[in-house]
Parts: C-alpha cells; sequence; structure tokens
C-alpha cells in the first residue's frame, strides 16, 4: 500500500467501527494562543479530551497535517520532517484499552500488510511514588495478539533510554516497559511534570524494526527506543485514565479516553520496509522532479535533495491554509522553509526558479483527497513562485554585499553574521564564495558567528515573552474574556466596515487579544472609535453566552453563523450565540470550539473597557487589530 491508500484505508478501518471522520484543522490553529502551528494530531482535540462535547460524537477519525518548525534543523536524516500526517482515532469516553491495542494490530498486520515479527511495542512501567500501577493490562493484551501470530511474547522490564543501552534485547522478548519519560502522556510529559488539573496516563508506543545494523555511538546495545535507525515508532496509544489533582495526587477518570497518532509517513515507510521516509509516495515524487531538474541523483546528494522535498511541502500547505511569506510569526517561518530550499538548490547546481516544475508535483499528491489543495492550486503556486524570484534577488544582492563587506573587513564570524542578518546571505553560501574566490577564513569564525546568534536570540527571547509556549495556557478566565470580546469585535468590524471582513486568525494572550481580517484598506481612527463604542455597548448589555450544535449547512447557509478563511468542518457544528435577554436576534453568532465568558459584563466587572491599541497591515488585503480589557 502507498502512503495515500494507507491514510484512506485507516479512515475506512475506523469509520466501519463507528468512528466520525472529520476534515483536518488548519496548520495555523484556529483560537489557540499556544503555538504557531498545529504541532501534533491531538492539537486540535484538546478541548474535547478536557471534557467538550464533540459535535460529531464520542468516536472521531482523521488525518491531521502538522507542522513542527523546531525540526528544521534536524532535516536531512532519514525520519526527520517538518511536515507530517496523524493519523488518529480517538474515543472520549466511550471504549478503551482492548478495543484498541486489538484495532490497531488488525490496522498494522491485516489491512496494511506489515510483517508482525517486525513489530514491538513499549508500556508504562509504572510510578508506585504516585500510586500509579504498572500497565500490565496493556502488555498482557500486546503478548496475547503476538502469540496468536506464532511469534515470542516475551515482556521485559527496562526503565529508562539510558537503561536500554545497558541491557540491550534478549532472545524472545517483544514487549517492553519504560518508565514515564517514555511511556507516560501528559502535555508536559512524565508524572511529575503533568500540570495540576491535567488529563494524562499511560500509553503503549509501536515499533517497526528495520533490522538495520546497530551504531554504537548510540550506546552499547540496542533496544526499541534507541535512536540508532532500526527501530522506528510508528503509532502511540495513550490511555487517558487519570487527571492530576494536586501535586503527588492522580485520580482515575470516571471517563477514560484513547488519544491514539499514528505518523502516516513512518507507516508508509515500514510498508516499503525501507527506513528513508523519503521513499514513500508522498515523497519520492518531489525527489524524482529533482533529479530530473538537476541532473544529479539522489544517492549523489541526499541530504539536498531531503531538504528541498520536506521544506517545498511544508510550504506549499502552509500557502494551502492561508499563510503568506513575511517577516513575522507563520509567515517567518515559511519564507524560512522557502528559502533554505532554495539555497539547498545551489548545492544541485539549479541556479534557475524551480518552483514552477515542483510545486505542482506537491499539489498533485494530495488534491484527489484534499479538494482544499485542488481548490487552491493556482494560487499556492502563484505565492511560492513569487516568493523564490524575491529572494534570488536577495542572493544577487548578497553577493554584491559579500564583495563590499569582505573587501573592507576580510571573512571572519561578525561579517558572516551581517550578511545573514542584515541582507538575509545564508551563511553557507559565504562559506562556499570564500571557498571560490579564496578567501581564508579565521579560525574562529564559526565561534564568534554563534555568539552573535546567541545575542540575537536572547534579545528575541526577551521580546517574546508574554507568548505561551504550549499546553492549555489559554483556558483561564481571562483568555475566556479575551476569546469573548473577539467574538463582540468581529460583529462590530463587520457592521461598520462591511460584509467583507472575514476572520483571517486570531491569537490571545493574558495581556491582549489578536485579530486578523479581510479589509484592503487600513482602518480609520474613526472607524475604530466605532467599534470600540459597539463592543462596549454591548458588554453594557450584558449578552448570554450559549452555544447549540446544528448541522453544519444549516449553521452557514440557512443561519448565517460565521467562520473564519479557510476552516473546514465536519457535518455538525458547535455555534456560539450572545443575545441580551429580550432580542429577537444574536448579536454574534458563530462556529467556535470556547472557551467564552457566560455573561459580557463579565468582561468589564473590574472596571475596564475595551480598547483597540493598534491597527496595521499583516500582510496583502489583510488588517490586523491588538485590543484590550483596561
Amino acid at each position: 500500500m502507498n502512503a495515500q491508500d494507507i491514510r484512506n484505508a485507516y479512515l475506512d478501518f475506523f469509520k466501519n467501527r463507528g468512528h466520525k471522520a472529520i476534515p483536518r484543522a488548519l496548520l495555523v490553529p484556529y483560537n489557540d494562543p499556544t503555538t504557531l502551528f498545529t504541532g501534533s494530531g491531538m492539537q486540535p482535540m484538546i478541548p474535547y479530551l478536557l471534557g467538550e462535547t464533540h459535535p460529531e460524537g464520542v468516536r472521531i477519525v482523521d488525518s491531521q497535517t502538522c507542522l513542527r518548525a523546531q525540526d528544521i534543523e534536524e532535516v536531512g536524516d532519514n525520519r526527520h520532517t517538518t511536515f507530517f500526517e496523524m493519523l488518529g482515532n480517538w474515543s472520549l469516553g466511550d471504549y478503551f484499552k482492548e478495543e484498541q491495542v486489538k484495532w490497531m494490530w488488525e490496522f498494522l498486520t491485516d489491512v496494511v500488510g506489515l510483517d508482525p515479527s517486525k513489530l514491538y511495542v513499549t508500556c508504562f512501567i509504572g510510578a508506585p511514588e504516585y500510586n500509579i500501577p504498572k500497565d500490565t493490562e496493556a502488555a498482557e493484551m500486546w503478548a496475547k495478539l503476538f502469540a496468536e501470530k506464532n511469534l515470542s511474547n516475551g515482556i521485559a522490564d527496562i526503565g529508562t533510554e539510558e537503561d536500554g543501552y545497558k541491557r540491550g534485547i534478549n532472545d524472545g522478548e517483544r514487549i517492553f516497559y519504560y518508565d514515564g519519560s517514555k511511556n507516560w502522556w501528559s502535555r508536559n510529559g512524565k508524572p511529575e511534570n503533568t500540570p495540576v488539573g491535567d488529563p494524562c496516563g499511560p500509553d503503549s508506543e509501536m515499533f517497526y524494526d528495520f533490522g538495520t545494523p546497530h551504531n554504537p555511538e548510540y550506546g552499547e546495545h540496542c533496544h526499541p527506543n534507541c535512536d540508532c535507525g532500526r527501530f522506528m515508532e510508528i503509532g502511540n496509544n495513550v490511555f487517558m485514565a487519570y487527571r492530576k489533582e494536586a501535586e503527588g495526587k492522580f485520580v482515575p477518570l470516571e471517563k477514560p479516553n484513547i488519544d491514539h497518532g499514528s505518523g502516516l509517513e513512518r507507516i508508509a515507510a515500514a510498508a516499503l520496509d525501507d527506513p528513508d521516509v523519503f521513499k514513500i509516495s508522498l515523497m519520492w515524487p518531489i525527489i524524482e522532479k529533482l533529479e530530473k531538474i538537476s541532473g544529479k541523483t539522489y544517492d549523489s546528494h541526499t541530504n539536498a535533495m531531503r531538504v528541498i522535498a520536506d521544506h517545498l511541502r511544508a510550504a506549499t500547505f502552509l500557502a494551502v491554509d492561508g499563510v503568506k511569506p513575511s517577516n513575522k510569526e507563520q509567515g517567518y517561518v515559511m519564507r524560512r522553509l522557502v528559502r533554505r530550499a532554495v539555497r539547498f538548490a545551489f548545492d544541485l547546481g539549479v541556479e534557475q526558479n524551480f518552483m514552477p516544475d515542483l510545486v505542482p508535483v506537491i499539489t498533485g499528491m494530495y488534491e484527489t483527497d484534499m479538494p482544499e489543495v485542488a481548490a487552491r492550486r493556482d494560487e499556492v503556486i502563484s505565492t511560492l513562485v513569487r516568493e523564490e524570484k524575491a529572494f534570488r534577488q536577495t542572493l544577487r544582492k548578497g553577493l554584491r554585499e559579500f564583495e563590499v563587506w569582505t573587501s573592507k573587513f576580510g571573512l571572519n564570524g561578525d561579517t558572516i553574521f551581517t550578511l545573514y542578518d542584515t541582507y538575509g546571505f545564508p551563511v553557507e553560501l559565504s562559506v562556499e564564495e570564500a571557498f571560490k574566490r579564496d578567501i581564508q577564513l579565521d579560525d574562529k569564525w564559526q565561534d564568534d558567528f554563534n555568539a552573535r546568534m546567541k545575542e540575537q536570540r536572547e534579545r528575541s527571547q526577551t521580546a517574546s515573552k508574554g507568548t505561551f509556549k504550549g499546553g492549555l495556557g489559554g483556558q483561564q478566565l481571562i483568555h475566556k474574556k479575551y476569546h469573548t470580546a473577539t467574538h463582540l469585535m468581529y460583529q462590530a468590524l463587520r457592521q461598520v466596515l462591511g460584509d467583507h471582513v472575514v476572520q483571517n486568525g486570531s491569537n490571545i494572550t493574558e495581556e491582549r487579544l489578536r485579530f486578523d481580517f479581510s479589509h484592503p484598506e487600513k482602518v480609520t481612527a474613526e472607524q475604530i472609535k466605532q467599534v470600540e463604542d459597539i463592543v462596549n455597548e454591548q458588554i453594557g448589555k450584558d449578552l448570554k453566552v450559549s452555544w447549540a450544535e446544528y448541522p453544519t449547512k444549516v449553521a452557514r447557509e440557512e443561519m448565517g453563523a460565521l467562520g473564519q478563511f479557510g476552516d473546514r468542518y465536519g457535518e455538525t457544528v458547535k455555534v456560539y450565540k450572545m443575545i441580551a435577554d429580550g432580542a429577537d436576534k444574536p448579536f454574534s453568532f458563530e462556529i467556535c470550539g470556547g472557551p467564552h465568558v457566560d455573561h459580557t459584563l463579565q468582561l468589564t466587572e473590574d472596571g475596564k473597557k475595551f480598547k483597540i491599541i493598534k491597527e496595521e497591515a499583516s500582510s496583502a488585503g489583510i488588517r490586523r487589530i491588538k485590543a484590550v480589557l483596561a
């Protein structure tokens, strides 16, 4: 089965077992202040794992596109990618371990056809200090399934990853217990780091054995959690069975949840029995096109082709989801991905624009299964072609500056940093130009460059204090207030500016709300004052905030519920309304997952008022407003 086949088979497998398939969420999270991107399959499901009612029921399945920009420097080996898909299924208080373990075994071995003799699993060793038992239940379930295939089913304690390197695997061992650093799920990792109030629990991971020789650089012996490349994790079953009530106290959930995630690319690699994820059907066509364009082979230029294939796939999906290259936040990451791809194209000898040839290959691999890719194909290609052209102009300018700076100051770490930071000239090209021109680099240039980069990162971190760095930081009362205020402002903007105003994104912190929306020109001071007055007037009416579920078509087409640009919905949606006592219709009627306050006077109960503090351009045709309750 190729990757596309596996994705569709997974969705069908769980739909046949009572699950409702939901569309993927955007790569840019909606109303999530915690992160720039959707970085895991479970991220859009957090409200429902915390107890919100999902409009599609208690059994959910999807394939979620994800992006992890922090992995950008890791791309180049055979398994790291910034962009990937997570196959996910969830039980929200319905089935639990027995069904999940059995179904995943059946899917991997019978549907995908993986050789069961190459599968290994891990389970939680327990945390007696917190009265959390060893997960013998899951281990015994796995052991039974291995035995049914006439395979060894030995269960062994390992503990930590370090213990695994010391111990290795003994004959017949198939199921391994690890501690909370490996087999416990919470948003902050092991049990002692689990935030108070959060759901959490043991997990059971599934690994595929490619049989490659162990690399002793990673430790003396190999084991399933070894990083040497022999084993690849292909999926994780989280048994969300507890809630942390206080420091050191975990109580069982009355209705435990299942949160499963499998890497589509990794399962596809296992189906090929090849540890190189770039050989799968969602990667290899890009590589083949690169070989044709460059005249080079994958074997001779492996690293460069992997980086280009990964980065352009990620940039393509960012464009599909409405991101434009810029120097801020998501747009900055998109720009960096494109520029790194162009930079690595130089290693292939490709100095002409190659986006017009490569991007259609990427969109073509997804158009059948993801209609939004087909719908935005031409715009996506245009966006990436423009960015490539602009960067190649930057490179030409950078070469001119290279000559100026090196003639004045020579080539050292400070010069290379200035060329990189001020002119966008890649470090690798500075070094390459030095080699071509026989310019001597001083011995400590890398140390000096790294010192300047460290200073820049520290300045950036200071400037970004107050931005949440993951997890559920957006669930406190102040976030609910700003989230509710965002709904009121959205409707007020439409009243003042017109119905062409559509939400394009939002971000909420403890200090302020930020809202991006479609509008072709600057919002005037008079219009800003009108919006403020409308919002404060509606807050003063103490609108009641409530929600109900409706069929999506009815909510949007018949009832006029607002959504946000590019968002996709299942058959049923949750709609929040804000309405004054005795009013005929709500002031705000919007599709949303929460969280909100119960009534609008809560926004100003401490004497505060809604105030817009900044209005600016975000990108072409998109304005950005920042507002506070002060």
